[in-house]
């Protein structure tokens, strides 16, 4: 998983769109906390949308 915030953002939002049901899902496939996640996304203004399943700006 990509280390920079904005990589992270667009990985994560592929990721979802065509692989994954949730977040939790795609956290526990790369052994991550969906929480760190959400923490470094929100770091440059994003957050999780569970009805579109994507994180979308604040």
């Amino acid at each position: 998983m990509p280390k920079d915030p904005n990589m992270l953002l667009s990985f994560v939002n592929t990721q979802l769109r065509d692989n994954y049901e949730n977040l939790e899902d795609l956290a526990a496939a790369y052994g991550t906390d969906p929480g760190e996640i959400s923490e470094k996304l929100s770091s440059i203004g994003y957050t999780y949308d569970e009805a579109l399943k994507r994180f979308i700006t604040k």
